[in-house]
């Protein structure tokens, strides 16, 4: 079953799904996700996103609370905009000419499934190369999907950085 095609599936039946398919459309989701950002293709991530969606990058640990302490990234659906226009304007000199990426998604987990959201864990290694050279960021990935219309959106998507307790000179590329 295809990811974006599938037909209207209501609460009930997300609920119900076999975990082994849920787990599937998850990954799908997931490797979509992924594939758009190291391609630089802004809209169609962008477009993944509901009005309600949060993206959150921790500073200095992995569970400070964004509200009171500072971060790397925290952005609501309005910034994430801001930001991928930013990124489309070719302005943003460290991603001139922009990093080529590679990621590699793995160890899937499904957490909590609830009416038509549910929450999935997933490691990455993000692999960057650019004039500076080259950089592998690992990453432990906490996501917050809905189902609208019988596919995925994005909710919430927290990327907890490997080293995040350590200097990050520049990280402007989509994580």
């Amino acid at each position: 079953m295809n990811v974006q095609t599938a037909p209207e599936t209501s609460a009930d039946d997300l609920r119900a799904l076999d975990s082994a398919v849920l787990h599937g459309r998850i990954a799908q989701f997931l490797y979509r996700e992924a594939r758009l950002a190291d391609s630089h293709d802004y809209d169609g991530w962008e477009a993944l996103w509901e009005d309600d969606g949060l993206y959150w990058v921790p500073a200095n640990g992995l569970d400070t609370d964004p509200e009171t302490q500072m971060s790397i990234l925290y952005d609501n659906r309005s910034r994430i905009h801001v930001r991928i226009e930013q990124l489309k304007t070719g302005r943003r000199h460290t991603q001139t000419p922009r990093s080529e990426l590679a990621r590699l998604i793995s160890n899937i987990e499904i957490g909590e499934v609830a009416e038509t959201e549910v929450t999935a864990f997933a490691n990455s290694m993000i692999y960057e190369d650019n004039l500076r050279g080259e950089t592998v960021w690992a990453t432990r990935n906490e996501y917050r999907l809905r189902l609208v219309g019988g596919a995925f959106r994005l909710v919430f998507k927290k990327i907890a950085l490997v080293n995040n307790g350590k200097p990050i000179f520049t990280l402007s590329f989509l994580v």
